[in-house]
């Protein structure tokens, strides 16, 4: 979740297209899917602790305490101490954009599947996800990486560029969301065993629901607003706005855990609980953490706080 702003925006809470359209045949394959990757034991009968960690120094004891946790997988660590009993780890990819300081850029930057820079992140451009050589990278490279590393599949980031390229410019970028459904879908057929964290991406949704383990709505309730620098409340609307895209995508795939992140200043527990309870309330499963998202933060035990 590499963090820009256009507007007074975050990158994810760009508008989305409607999630429709899924069809019997695509249950179906849900179904399907489903089976190929199953769940944990006990999984069903106990709600799943899960967060997210892209920092190089994660704290092993509270680590082993998520069953289901996403690393950033180029820091050279081992990642098995923080691994917990049955838990899941999954790696971080970026669909939609390249930073510098992945080991592919420079091969990207040359054959021109990467276009310009993301005007809030210099350090990283944005990817074309029609060009053969970005889905020959994730396919060949990234993911089998990944996967070398231990982790047990990865999480999807920055698919929301998709929408936002070619809503900027539809002549040049047209086909960008289409291009992200397919490479989504591809990874699933290579790599059909693997665990596959979807964050929003609603444009590429409804094709790609089936064929997902998890869902995530980051900045749900709330989000850092950079132009003031603080967190903030997001309204009701902007809650129920995503929250009926992510009922919508359970219901289309039933197997399908569907997660929330918020952002909070961690020693303002009333507020982190008060999160923790809607979200909880609605049906996801959150967590709430700091903008930068490089330690893990552990949700406050309810009454202490004041």
């Amino acid at each position: 979740m590499v963090l820009s702003v256009a507007a007074d925006l975050l990158r994810w809470s760009r508008r989305a297209l409607l999630l429709s359209g899924l069809t019997t045949a695509t249950l179906g394959m849900g179904a399907r899917m489903a089976r190929a990757v199953p769940e944990r034991a006990g999984a069903d009968r106990k709600a799943p602790r899960w967060a997210v960690d892209y920092g190089a120094r994660s704290d092993p004891a509270l680590a082993r305490q998520y069953d289901i946790l996403v690393l950033e997988p180029d820091h050279a660590r081992p990642i098995e101490p923080l691994r917990g009993p049955g838990s899941i780890l999954l790696g971080y990819v970026s669909l939609g954009e390249v930073e510098k300081s992945r080991p592919y850029f420079a091969d990207l930057l040359k054959k021109g599947a990467l276009t310009e820079p993301n005007p809030n992140w210099p350090d990283a451009r944005m990817a074309d996800l029609r060009h053969p050589a970005w889905r020959e990278t994730l396919l060949g490279t990234v993911i089998p990486d990944i996967l070398a590393l231990g982790y047990n599949g990865i999480f999807i980031d920055t698919t929301d560029n998709a929408e936002a390229m070619e809503h900027a410019d539809p002549v040049r970028k047209k086909g960008m969301v289409d291009a992200a459904a397919a490479l989504i879908l591809a990874i699933r057929d290579r790599f059909p065993a693997i665990r596959i964290m979807l964050n929003r991406g609603y444009a590429a949704l409804p094709r790609v629901v089936p064929a997902i383990d998890y869902l995530l709505g980051e900045a749900m309730a709330s989000r850092w607003n950079f132009a003031k620098s603080r967190y903030e409340l997001l309204s009701d609307d902007d809650w129920n706005w995503q929250a009926t895209r992510l009922r919508d995508a359970r219901a289309a795939n039933p197997a399908l855990l569907v997660m929330t992140l918020d952002y909070w200043e961690p020693q303002d527990v009333r507020q982190v609980g008060a999160l923790y309870t809607r979200e909880r309330a609605a049906g996801f499963l959150p967590y709430v953490s700091i903008l930068a998202l490089d330690r893990l933060v552990a949700e406050p035990v309810v009454g202490m706080g004041g």
